[in-house]
């Protein structure tokens, strides 16, 4: 064989040789794209597919609330994590699917990849952690109000209130034990006209305005009862009473500072309606006194606010009306007249005390006919804005014509105080009933419940091809992620 022959086999082989050697490069460089691209596609598909299911927030409760959370119901009937799987399922497949023109001419992609199985491993729902989740959406939408000077003017007046022991002083208390020590007194007898022996009644003025207190003190502030709105809730089927969902403990906690509380209460008064200012999309009417007092209806919140008022006025009548020398002798005058005509001296003082306890409840109730009427009230009285005088506190139900003393403060500021009082656990839970009533009020919301919203979930999705590769990852996406 000649020389030149040899060498163009060596050539031959070394050529079979390199290409080999090249194409199994090309070929590891290729499955290593191909790999890489799986694991991108797979980031962004779960991306994609998490968001998606994010953006499938309950419209009502942003649009009346400001809350973005997912209602794992889907306007359907059983409200369950499943639901939310299955979406997420049907997003992670989509975005793996090939469009009409490639399932038309069977075109293939690089990757191959499909949907092998999705799975929500965490979640958060709203009333997690003793409704922590819930305070935290509410701080995020009220994230933009300032904390400075929020609620100045209600924190004074409550501190006005408490500082005044206006809501630790029982004056009905104090008046009953001033009303035993007049029925300890045995009064003097008189021989009737069948002769027989009968005790003398004192006449004390006061007993007209007490034998009235049995009304009731909205019956009595309220002219017109028939106002008062007559609706009703089962609170037993809320979620401050019934067994909650509950999640897997993801994101579920929430350290409230002060600060943030006051953006909270501002929250309750800018989403709540009151007496006098209902709302129609409420079922609750006076949703701020459900806060406050949590009965299973309007009637009975309301008339548990008017009792709150009634004390605290009473307290307030009282410290005026105690210190002022002259109404004091008015009284005086009169139990003096009293217990001379009978010859019991020793009443003079009981007697006088009961007479200045009437007219402290006549003018309370005096207080809140004016604050049940939209009028203003001041938080303590003086000479000026002083109404009943002990003449028209006989028949006090006759002077109840609404009005408005020139100054002091309006029912919905002493709501405001009452609500800053009350706890806050007991508030924050409550919100979350009224956040449900009225969405369950609305189109396509009837099986709503708070407890299966959803604010953030932990998704673990597994992608397969066709050539034996799988990938599995796992995210955490929320509100607030």
């Amino acid at each position: 064989m000649c020389a030149s022959s040899r060498t163009k086999g060596y050539l031959t082989v070394f050529l079979s040789l390199t290409i080999t050697l090249i194409m199994s490069l090309i070929l590891a460089l290729f499955q290593g794209a191909r790999i890489g691209a799986v694991k991108m596609k797979t980031e962004c598909v779960a991306d994609i597919a998490m968001n998606s299911v994010l953006a499938e927030y309950n419209r009502q409760l942003y649009e009346q609330y400001g809350l973005l959370m997912v209602d794992t119901s889907y306007g359907r009937a059983n409200p369950s994590i499943v639901n939310t799987r299955e979406h997420l399922r049907h997003y992670v497949q989509k975005n793996f699917d090939r469009s009409t023109a490639g399932r038309l001419i069977n075109a293939q992609t690089i990757t191959s990849m499909y949907c092998e199985d999705v799975d929500i491993t965490g979640s958060s729902f709203a009333t997690d952690n003793d409704f922590s989740v819930f305070a935290r959406q509410i701080l995020a939408y009220m994230g933009a109000d300032p904390v400075e000077g929020l609620m100045t003017d209600v924190l004074g007046n409550a501190d006005m209130v408490t500082g005044n022991a206006l809501d630790s002083t029982d004056v009905e208390a104090m008046a009953a034990a001033n009303q035993e020590a007049i029925d300890s007194v045995e009064l003097p007898t008189v021989i009737n006209e069948e002769g027989e022996e009968e005790q003398i009644t004192l006449g004390n003025p006061a007993d007209t305005v007490n034998s009235q207190k049995g009304v009731g003190a909205l019956g009595l502030a309220v002219k017109n009862p028939g106002s008062i709105s007559a609706a009703t809730v089962n609170i037993a089927d809320l979620p401050s009473h019934r067994k909650l969902n509950k999640g897997t403990g993801l994101r579920d906690y929430e350290d409230i500072s002060a600060s943030e509380k006051l953006l909270i209460e501002q929250y309750f008064y800018e989403k709540c309606s009151r007496y006098g200012q209902e709302l129609e999309k409420s079922q609750l009417k006076y949703q701020l006194e459900y806060l406050i007092f949590g009965q299973d209806s309007d009637y009975r919140n309301l008339e548990k606010m008017a009792g709150t008022l009634l004390f605290w006025r009473e307290a307030s009548n009282m410290i005026y009306l105690f210190n002022n020398p002259a109404k004091c002798a008015e009284a005086e005058a009169v139990a003096a007249v009293l217990t001379a005509v009978l010859l019991v001296p020793e009443l003079l003082e009981p007697v006088k005390y009961s007479i200045l306890f009437a007219w402290t409840f006549a003018e309370s109730i005096s207080d809140l006919n004016i604050l049940f009427s939209g009028g203003r009230v001041p938080i303590l009285k003086s000479d000026a804005t002083w109404r009943l005088s002990l003449v028209n506190m006989l028949d006090f139900r006759d002077h109840l014509n609404g009005g408005d003393l020139g100054e002091g403060l309006y029912y919905e500021d002493y709501l405001r105080i009452r609500l800053l009082l009350s706890p806050f656990g007991e508030k924050l839970r409550r919100m979350g009933d009224v956040v449900e009533m009225d969405v369950r009020r609305s189109a396509g919301n009837r099986n709503f419940r708070l407890d299966y919203c959803l604010d953030t979930f932990c998704a673990e999705i597994s992608v397969a091809t066709t050539y034996g590769y799988d990938v599995k990852i796992e995210r955490v996406y929320g509100y607030e992620e």
